[in-house]
């Protein structure tokens, strides 16, 4: 059986309207450019591995520990600026186990709560080393995020 553009058009209207009524939600994160006060003015502390990171959002919500599954959206950047990767431009945030991550990005991650946001300045060593990520992440790059933590399960 084959329908008219015309018969299809009411077919697909239905169909939109059953999905945002059984499902779609507004998102419920504020967004990469929703910060606290005076945050960016603040310096990066520096841990003893060589992360340096800053809070850009407190949260008094729950921490992840490094067996944590974690839903984030997130966006990465080089020194020279050039973005790499972005769930915020793909539209779907990352769900993943904490500690099966880069090392930067394990340790980051516990320093704030679901809710949070982070930015981190992870050196090589904590990243992908000499190797690099080819062909986004070139050998013994310092890699720079900004990480929403959603939700921890």
């Amino acid at each position: 059986m084959s329908f008219s553009k015309y018969q299809r058009l009411p077919i697909i209207a239905s169909i939109v309207i059953l999905a945002a009524a059984s499902g779609c939600r507004k998102n419920y994160w504020p967004g990469p450019d929703v910060i606290d006060a005076g945050a960016l003015e603040g310096a990066y502390t520096e841990t003893s591995s060589g992360l340096r990171y800053r809070i850009l959002r407190r949260s008094s919500g729950k921490r992840p520990t490094p067996q944590s599954k974690v839903h984030v959206h997130y966006r990465g950047w080089l020194e020279d600026e050039t973005i790499f990767n972005s769930s915020y431009e793909i539209g779907i945030s990352s769900a993943f186990i904490v500690e099966k991550t880069i090392l930067g990005w394990s340790e980051g991650l516990q320093y704030i709560g679901e809710g949070g946001m982070i930015e981190l300045v992870i050196p090589s060593e904590l990243a992908y080393g000499e190797k690099g990520s080819p062909p986004d992440i070139p050998p013994n790059a310092t890699l720079r995020f900004r990480i929403e933590l959603i939700h921890i399960e």
